[in-house]
């Protein structure tokens, strides 16, 4: 590890280096393992972890929960800069712009560490130069819990992506506490249009792309409310609206 650092006392972020010749596209995930015990050879526990960083940073950056009485994540919490952490230098997943045609509008449903894959796109010209609007909507239980906040709300002074900015529309969700943003859950709001109202953005089956990233009650909850409105996946064999990923 190069850097750790916390967001709360539940949620933290990781950078490690960047293996030479590693490659990946903005949305995939890697493996990364851990000693179940200092005096193992090798790691013997492996989780899957989806880059924050994204595909010409320099660094690989992740972000997770503590997971209690987790078998790797109690231990994960505890590494510092200079520790060691394994990888796999096998990219993974197909939660990537690859999925859509590359045009119209893109929404990014996230809950909790779910952000992680669509920080990365944010970090590649490609998703700002693909879509006329791009949604990112972060649902957390605390407004302590929006991680990576500011770097969303600075993008336009950023100076690669500063000219695009104005595709972004960055909605918060709080859940348990009361705050100016929506308390209910993704899939409530998109049900009583109440997400497609503040976002001020609709959904439509010929210019929505979206994709979900969370715990796996919120994607299979808001897969459903989409379907219900007729959205259906994206496949390799068929055109498709919903993009999700599959590594619990």
């Amino acid at each position: 590890m190069t850097r750790v650092w916390r967001w709360t006392d539940h949620l933290f972020s990781f950078r490690t280096a960047r293996p030479a010749g590693f490659r990946f596209t903005p949305g995939q995930f890697a493996r990364l393992g851990i000693k179940a015990d200092a005096s193992e050879a090798e790691p013997t526990i492996w989780r899957a972890y989806s880059m924050v960083s994204g595909p010409y940073d320099e660094y690989l950056e992740y972000y997770s929960i503590v997971v209690p009485d987790g078998a790797f994540t109690s231990r994960l919490q505890h590494l510092k800069a200079g520790d060691t952490i394994f990888m796999e230098e096998q990219n993974h997943g197909f939660l990537t712009l690859e999925r859509f045609a590359l045009e119209g509008d893109l929404w990014m449903l996230a809950s909790g560490t779910g952000l992680a894959p669509f920080m990365s796109m944010l970090a590649d010209p490609l998703t700002w130069e693909s879509f006329d609007r791009i949604l990112l909507v972060h649902s957390v239980r605390e407004e302590k819990e929006l991680a990576y906040r500011k770097e969303i709300e600075g993008f336009g002074g950023h100076p690669v992506f500063g000219d695009w900015a104005q595709k972004l529309r960055y909605q918060p969700v709080v859940t348990r506490e009361s705050t100016r943003f929506p308390n209910q859950r993704i899939p409530t709001l998109i049900q009583s249009n109440e997400l497609e109202s503040v976002v001020e953005c609709p959904m439509s089956l010929e210019r929505s792309k979206l994709m979900l990233c969370g715990n796996p009650e919120m994607v299979q909850d808001t897969r459903a409310s989409l379907k219900q409105r007729g959205f259906v996946s994206a496949r390799s064999s068929r055109p498709g609206q919903i993009a999700t990923e599959n590594y619990w």
